[in-house]
């Protein structure tokens, strides 16, 4: 049997302190000759806390084909997916991290460019619009806020560092499905097994960590709440923004949902039933949610 083509191009870059970094190019697959001359925005995608350019995958290659495709670039941030390890644990930081994405934007020549950030990846965002205004286009949070509720928080910090390595590709499922059935119903059995592809590397076959452990040393070192970021989510007030909540989610509330509504000009919602923190994105009618707002962003 013939393998499936690889539908992205794998890029491995230095940042400036040394650390080699992975990240993912989806080049636009066009119909016709005709639809390939159009240049649409092109969009970056920053990955949550313990996840990686693979959760990315699904949307990104709907993203880059069709008449309106477009480049959809994925990062690994440090110690993530196939990203190199810090050797100081102190340097996960949403700071450094947002550094990493700047530098691997400023070289591929992505300002302007959409973010879609995941949990961490719109913390990086928000970071980012205060620390360079104008450098972002539209951005897109997904399950993500200036208010991160405790709740949330402390299940992050249960389980980052200390799960379990599953022995196989079967338990590895079973792990994640056991780990987000509650908050997921609306996740059907056969994605249990591709999201837990996306979350674990592999190794000889078999799962290997997806991430650093001693990430979980750099999130037990937050002492206490995030304080409120409304100060970077104003800094969006710039450009369009798309504000994505799963149904059960933990980590954005609904009434934090309804404050960034009401303070920003141009925000559109989205609530994905039956998904909690955070929405994968993997179905259809999500991806079709994005694309419909990248669309109407480009045309503004």
């Amino acid at each position: 049997m013939t393998a499936a083509p690889q539908r992205f191009d794998e890029i491995f870059f230095t940042q400036r302190n040394g650390l080699k970094l992975y990240a993912r190019h989806y080049r636009p697959r066009h119909p016709s000759p005709e639809s390939a001359s159009q240049r649409l925005r092109p969009v970056f995608c920053l990955a949550g806390l313990t996840r990686n350019s693979r959760d990315f995958h699904e949307i990104a290659s709907d993203l880059s084909q069709g008449q309106r495709a477009r480049d959809v670039f994925t990062l690994d941030s440090r110690g993530r997916g196939l990203s190199e390890h810090d050797s100081d644990w102190r340097n996960y930081t949403v700071p450094c991290e947002m550094q990493d994405a700047l530098d691997f934007m400023m070289a591929r020549g992505l300002e302007g460019a959409a973010i879609l950030g995941t949990s961490r990846g719109g913390l990086i965002a928000m970071v980012m619009a205060a620390a360079q205004p104008g450098f972002l286009g539209p951005v897109i949070l997904n399950d993500i806020g200036p208010v991160i509720e405790r709740d949330g928080l402390s299940r992050i910090a249960s389980y980052v560092g200390r799960t379990p390595l599953p022995r196989d590709w079967k338990e590895a499922a079973s792990m994640v499905r056991d780990m987000n059935a509650s908050a997921f119903t609306a996740v059907a059995e056969t994605e249990w097994k591709p999201i837990a592809r996306q979350l674990f590397n592999e190794k000889n076959g078999r799962p290997a960590p997806g991430y650093d452990a001693k990430l979980g040393q750099a999130f037990s070192a937050i002492d206490g709440p995030i304080p409120p970021l409304w100060a970077q989510f104003d800094a969006l007030k710039r450009t369009p923004i798309m504000v994505i909540r799963g149904q059960n989610s933990d980590l954005l509330s609904a009434a934090t949902a309804g404050m960034m509504r009401q303070r920003h000009p141009d925000l559109t919602e989205l609530t994905i039933p039956g998904q909690g923190h955070a929405p994968w994105l993997r179905d259809k009618s999500s991806i079709d949610e994005v694309r419909s707002f990248l669309d109407r962003t480009d045309a503004a």
